[in-house]
């Protein structure tokens, strides 16, 4: 009878124990909550000291992935706004606006009064109402540890043409469709007929010319046995199209394109090109084991056409260059020979050039460059032949391999900046500019160089930081560590955009 009674009492008292610790997680998740809250409300005030506008010329952006960048409707500009940076212990998140001039090849930092919150991984899109207008919905905030994140939920435009910020209304995000109507601001619940996507994060959404809408990919994770998840990069695709006769009403369909599929992948970018095709740059490819992750980063470029529903391969032909005409008479000049002979070995393929970036683990990540080989004066080499001028083709430099960069189109030309790829534990944000003509498809255009190997990357230390060190201008303000913060180093979070198109790369906080 004693026995049974003091098991009764063990099991009463794992019980409470169980309750207590229950207790004190959710204590805690409310606790790093505010903790954000209060950061977010200190940045806040310090963006409420802004009362005029400020343009000032600028040099390009600093590094940062999970911005957004947009095409003005009506201008020669582009429009950055947002992002993020890690450089190995400290996470910086933006929320400043910049103006690339395409015509003269120069930037300005425009400071607006009352603008949103910092963030990353938000979505945008320009529509040219009221002289155009840039709008902004969602994202997030990570703690400067990034153990911890604030998504928001909130809706805001910039008036182009004004030069204002409007936050509009917050509502609760389901994983539904919703439209917004721009004339009446009001939302809809859409509840569309047929079988549509799975539910998904990061996946990507672009408008055909009829007005329909293409879904592509995304990523997801299923529990495959206790405490192990198995995450899925989607490559299925649908359409959403207006039912014929029924306004209002929307119907999904499965699609099933041709011709050169891309590659399952996350993190990648698109943009509508000028004949309403869709295209496709980079991304990451995650190989996953039991117990680790490698992320293979692509540089590809592909194209879907709605109208034929079939994919291409973005094939560059690569510049031309025309071949010089041999004088007549400088055959037969004594020493000719080895003239010939030195020339020789001067004369190059194409190159390859490979930089290497090294982790502390000792992991290498190659990044490859085309280049036209080179003669004594800098000059792609030409064969000194007497057949007539002809052209040939030689490779150019081009984007590395990379996920979460910005695209944008405007007159034909498709603008890619930044991004980030990963060299073992090492996360390198890019802040290049590339440029490539869509109708000719020759060869991209470098607009702004970055070294990868510039970049600042600073080791984790066991050491505490000092919650005090708010660094309001840059974005990276300290949180206070939590009592029970005797955790492991955190590991290094995987940025995504928009949504979550990296979808947990790397392990991460869930919240």
């Amino acid at each position: 009878m004693g026995k049974k009674g003091k098991k009764e009492k063990k099991g009463r008292g794992a019980e409470k124990t169980a309750a207590k610790m229950e207790k004190k997680v959710s204590k805690r998740s409310r606790k790093e909550e505010e903790d954000l809250e209060a950061l977010i409300a200190h940045f806040q005030a310090l963006d409420a000291r802004k009362t005029r506008i400020v343009e000032t010329p600028c040099s390009p952006p600093s590094p940062r992935l999970n911005a957004s960048l947009s095409a003005h409707p009506e201008k020669e500009e582009l429009i950055l706004f947002g992002g993020e940076y890690f450089n190995g212990q400290k996470t910086f998140v933006y929320n400043e606006l910049y103006v690339y001039n395409i015509r003269k090849d120069a930037w300005t930092k425009v400071e607006i009064p009352n603008p949103p919150p910092r963030r990353c991984a938000h979505q945008a899109v320009v529509v040219p109402q009221g002289g155009g207008q840039l709008w902004i919905f969602g994202g997030e905030f990570a703690s400067p540890d990034g153990e911890h994140f604030y998504h928001y939920r909130d809706l805001w435009v910039l008036h182009l043409a004004t030069r204002t910020w409007e936050q509009v209304r917050d509502y609760i995000y389901y994983n539904d469709l919703y439209a917004f109507n721009l004339d009446a601001f009001t939302w809809s619940r859409l509840s569309p007929s047929g079988t549509g996507p799975t539910p998904r994060s990061g996946c990507q959404m672009t408008v055909t010319a009829q007005g329909s809408i293409v879904i592509y990919g995304g990523y997801s994770k299923q529990r495959v046995r206790k405490d192990v998840d198995r995450g899925t990069q989607h490559s299925d695709m649908f359409l959403l199209k207006a039912e014929e006769g029924r306004e209002g009403r929307w119907a999904w369909t499965r699609v099933n394109p041709s011709g050169a599929k891309p590659t399952p992948r996350s993190g990648f970018s698109v943009a509508v090109a000028p004949n309403h095709q869709t295209l496709l740059f980079g991304g990451v490819c995650d190989d996953e084991e039991d117990e680790s992750l490698e992320g293979h980063f692509l540089s590809d470029l592909h194209f879907y056409d709605p109208v034929r529903n079939r994919w291409f391969a973005g094939q560059l032909k690569g510049p031309k260059v025309e071949k010089r005409r041999r004088r007549r008479g400088r055959r037969g000049e004594p020493g000719d020979s080895s003239k010939q002979e030195l020339k020789g070995t001067r004369a190059q393929e194409p190159l390859q050039v490979a930089r290497e970036l090294v982790a502390e683990d000792g992991t290498v990540a190659t990044v490859q460059q085309g280049l036209a080989a080179r003669g004594p004066a800098g000059q792609p080499e030409s064969d000194d032949s007497d057949d007539g001028p002809s052209e040939a083709a030689v490779p150019a430099v081009e984007p590395s391999a990379r996920s979460s960069a910005m695209l944008a189109v405007k007159h034909g030309r498709l603008y890619l900046y930044g991004g980030m790829f990963e060299a073992g534990d090492r996360q390198v944000t890019l802040s290049d500019l590339y440029c490539l003509d869509l109708h000719k498809m020759e060869e991209w255009t470098v607009l702004v160089e970055m070294d990868p190997e510039s970049q600042e990357w600073l080791e984790e230390t066991d050491s505490e930081e000092d919650s005090d060190e708010v660094k309001g201008a840059e974005g990276g303000g300290e949180s206070e560590e939590d009592e029970d913060s005797g955790e492991e180093a955190r590991e290094q979070r995987p940025s995504a955009a928009p949504g979550e198109p990296f979808a947990d790369s790397l392990p991460r906080t869930e919240q």
